[in-house]
């Protein structure tokens, strides 16, 4: 089963012919006569990845394919997902990764049958993102696939490159909005000036990405779908484009440039203490070490970039991080991988997250792409049965069918405050004011020293007309009240136990610190399964989560909480605790 369904409306059927028939007329093109300069690779791959490719495992949008002896196109591919991450050619960067003569002639062997099979048109990799992509790989190690290559197969290669900048030339316009139209346009800026003969597309693809950069990041340095990880790969790509003009003896366009300025602090503002992202909307913790990279190859210096970014409020003190997911979830159209997060929150101590969110099931089939949306996979409040916000109506968007999130909270208040004494903020959200009458309160306090959390949920009415709609909700429920949870899901390498007569919980690291959960006794305390969803694994990992679980009776219910190390941890700690290998389970 495919992560997810593949759109065939008319309209999207008509974009897909229309992309094959200008990928077979670019292929009538005269071909690019070599490179202008030698490219050097700027995308970094996986070692480990690399080497489980040579080895005939592939792992691609949550399937495993174990097929030794097998080339990378005749898998049967187990879904769409799947096949377009093999046409995007990301795997090209771990093959590199390695870089023996194995992964050189793998990389070699699957870079001439794609032309031998797919270059008239064919497969769908003829999409103006995944062309961008795979232009930026092909040019970036075109050294590791010339090397020893006949004539012959090099002709086919450059004739294959300049196709496939034609077809963005022309269908660039075409791919959605955001991410894809970075790609695209960035894989065209790259072939134009990588390539002879391509020059007269770079003018008007820089134009084109100038405008983009002006339109779909916000003046904080933000996108629509407030999905972390697809920023940083945004800046990535405006990273590299920059880079490629600069050696080409070119300047980027101002508003490249200014945009860059812009995400780094975002960024910056959106990393944990580990160099991970924070894990909201659709977005993973990014591939270790990029984030670090791309901040140091973009040269912005640090600065204060005020109370939110793209939405997340950042509160760190000592070894500890807490990242806030403090706003409204992403508008109606960039919805489609929005999580019902509100108000939830991610914490790191040193290079070990503690408190964490399920993250996206994108990869892990439809269910699981549901399941990671829903309210009660972050660490946040939510009553039993809602989400905060809830899965709508089904668009199109890249070719796929994808649901929106809709009956959001469109009233997210927060106030942060500083001091020497600590950092925190006061927040609310409406999410459960229309079934329920009741706004969701949190407020989160981090002491000075990085030591110790405060926490306190409330669910309140605020006007006469709140109360009658819970009196409304508690007539349905024949006076039994309004179960919620309170919910703190913990990342695998957590060791959790109740203690202290089932009223606290133990939190062993790995990195020897000991971290305890008490609550005010006003909710009962237990310790539940959970499931970590991260992007590379064959299936979820388990996990467990902290749940304080009660029953709003009355306008206003509220429930304290303390997180805090045990008293014995030392302030600093040398953390030499290596993390497990990198071979998925």
């Amino acid at each position: 089963m495919s992560s997810v369904l593949q759109d065939n409306s008319w309209s999207a059927r008509k974009t897909r012919r229309m992309n094959r028939f200008h990928a077979w007329r670019a292929s009538l093109t005269r071909p690019a006569t070599g490179f202008q300069s030698q490219p050097e690779p700027k995308t970094i791959g996986s070692f480990a990845r690399g080497r489980q490719l040579i080895a005939g495992n592939f792992l691609f949008a949550g399937y495993l394919v174990e097929a030794p002896k097998t080339s990378i196109w005749d898998l049967g591919a187990p879904g769409p997902g799947f096949d377009e991450e093999l046409h995007g050619f990301s795997w090209l960067d771990d093959l590199a990764a390695v870089g023996d003569m194995a992964a050189q002639a793998r990389a070699q062997d699957w870079m001439r049958q794609w032309m031998e099979r797919f270059a008239t048109g064919k497969g769908v990799g003829w999409t103006p993102d995944l062309t961008g992509r795979r232009l930026i790989r092909w040019i970036n190690h075109a050294l590791f696939f010339l090397s020893g290559q006949s004539s012959e197969t090099s002709d086919a290669f450059y004739r294959t490159l300049a196709q496939q900048t034609l077809f963005l030339s022309r269908r660039w316009r075409v791919a959605s909005s955001g991410l894809p139209r970075f790609e695209a346009l960035a894989g065209l800026i790259y072939a134009g000036l990588a390539l002879r003969g391509m020059e007269k597309h770079i003018a008007s693809a820089i134009k084109a990405l100038a405008v983009d950069c002006a339109t779909q990041i916000d003046g904080a340095g933000g996108l629509p779908t407030r999905n972390p990880e697809e920023l940083l790969e945004v800046f990535t790509l405006l990273n590299w484009v920059t880079m490629a003009l600069s050696e080409a003896g070119r300047i980027a366009d101002p508003d490249i440039l200014a945009a860059i300025a812009r995400i780094a602090p975002a960024l910056r503002a959106l990393r944990h203490a580990d160099g991970g992202l924070a894990r909201f909307h659709g977005g993973g913790r990014g591939m270790d070490g990029r984030l670090d990279h791309a901040l140091a190859n973009a040269g912005v210096k640090p600065k204060d970039h005020g109370a939110l970014s793209m939405g997340y409020l950042r509160l760190s003190a000592g070894r500890t991080t807490v990242i806030v997911d403090a706003a409204s979830p992403p508008p109606l159209d960039a919805s489609y991988n929005a999580h019902a997060s509100t108000l939830a929150f991610e914490m790191t101590s040193g290079r070990r997250p503690v408190i964490v969110s399920c993250g996206s099931g994108v990869h892990f089939g439809e269910e699981w792409r549901r399941a990671g949306r829903a309210t009660p996979s972050h660490s946040t409040l939510g009553i039993e049965g809602f989400s905060s916000s809830r899965l709508g109506p089904r668009r199109n968007i890249g070719g796929h069918e994808r649901e929106l999130l809709v009956d959001v909270p469109d009233d997210v208040r927060v106030e942060a405050h500083r001091s020497e004494e600590g950092a925190g903020f006061v927040g609310g959200h409406n999410g459960y004011l229309p079934t329920h009458g009741l706004t969701h309160i949190r407020q989160l306090d981090l002491s000075g020293d990085g030591r110790g959390i405060v926490g306190e949920d409330t669910l309140a009415t605020i006007t006469n007309t709140d109360e009658r709609i819970f009196d409304a909700a508690m007539d349905r429920s024949t006076l039994q009240g309004i179960p919620f949870h309170v919910r703190f899901h913990l990342h695998p390498d957590v060791e959790a136990t109740l203690d202290m007569g089932d009223t606290a919980v133990s939190m062993a690291l790995k990195s020897g610190e000991i971290w305890v959960f008490r609550h005010d006794g006003r909710a009962k305390l237990s310790l539940q399964r959970s499931v970590y969803l991260e992007k590379g694994r064959l299936k979820p990992r388990a996990t467990k989560q902290v749940v304080l679980s009660a029953v709003a009776m009355d306008y206003a219910t509220r429930v304290r909480w303390t997180l805090a190390k045990a008293t014995e941890t030392p302030t600093a700690l040398r953390d030499f605790e290596m993390d497990d290998s990198a071979t998925p389970d």
